[in-house]
């Protein structure tokens, strides 16, 4: 008993770095969650003799990255479907800040646009990358978890780095800044001003909008300043139900009607102006997500 008090406790010490290692590489926190409870399976399912008790958390980070590889594979050919826009789970605060929790699940400031690229990686370099360039996983580790050898998991890597990099993800570092721009985009959308969207735009801004799929005719993908400037205007009564939140540790907002969220909206602000809007609108995630941030 007091074995299994102690392993359960060494267990809870390492569940906020496995959590954030299955949400960087699933993109969903309630799968997340999921592969965290598996791992606490098999750890209690595994003879003492197989676990590495004096390095429990690589052992455990390993569990994690496996079950997440395999679910990442069986989930592949569900997301690409004709009607697919994605959105990542969004993880969502008061502006005032972030709670213990979100800080842990955040520490390298991942917001929604990166969890979008990442989504666009194969299952092996995405984990290749999570787990070396983000928690400094070394190869020799990640290569049996991947089933090829150390030099083939650093090219997994090298590939996937060239694809991240290639989409800059990095919003504005001055967060205030951020709120500011994404007030201004409220009120313009709220009053009807199209050119006042404009000067607020990105010229290459991209709108991503999860309805989910039982209403993925309201699923959407648009790129251009006009473009995403007109879609706003035709969501008038939705930017007068907003309030701004903090979404990934970024400017955000959240749209609800009396207690009940509508839909959660990820703003990337790069160089003063807006580069990508993320809007998850699905009903049914939504549910699962914590959207309790308080009002400023």
């Amino acid at each position: 008993m007091a074995e299994a008090q102690w392993l359960n406790e060494r267990f809870e010490q390492q569940r906020p770095r496995l959590r954030a290692v299955a949400y960087r590489m699933l993109g969903s926190l309630s799968e997340a969650d999921d592969a965290v409870q598996e791992a606490w399976l098999r750890l209690h399912r595994t003879d003492e003799r197989e676990v590495e008790i004096e390095n429990l958390g690589g052992w455990l980070t390993t569990v994690v990255a496996r079950v997440c590889l395999n679910m990442l594979q069986s989930q592949r050919s569900r997301r690409e479907d004709p009607f697919g826009v994605h959105v990542p789970d969004p993880i969502v605060s008061g502006q005032d800040g972030l709670t213990p929790e979100h800080e842990a699940l955040l520490a390298d400031s991942v917001g929604l646009a990166l969890l979008v690229v990442l989504d666009t990686l194969a299952p092996a370099e995405r984990l290749a990358f999570v787990l070396h360039d983000i928690f400094a996983v070394p190869f020799d580790q990640i290569a049996p978890i991947v089933e090829r050898s150390p030099d083939a998991a650093r090219q997994l890597a090298s590939r996937a780095r060239r694809r991240v990099r290639r989409r800059p993800t990095t919003p504005d570092a001055d967060l205030r800044r951020q709120q500011a721009v994404v007030q201004a985009f409220l009120a313009a959308a709220r009053e009807g001003d199209f050119d006042a969207l404009l000067e607020l735009l990105d010229p290459d801004v991209v709108l991503r909008a999860d309805a989910g799929a039982l209403t993925f005719p309201s699923s959407r993908h648009v790129r251009g300043a006009h473009k995403v400037a007109a879609q706003t205007l035709s969501f008038r009564g939705a930017a007068a139900a907003a309030r701004p939140v903090l979404v990934n540790g970024a400017a955000g907002f959240l749209v609800d009607q009396q207690g009940h969220p509508l839909s959660v909206a990820g703003i990337t602000v790069r160089n003063g102006r807006i580069a990508e809007i993320d809007i998850l609108a699905d009903p049914e995630r939504l549910r699962h997500i914590d959207l309790s941030a308080p009002e400023d």
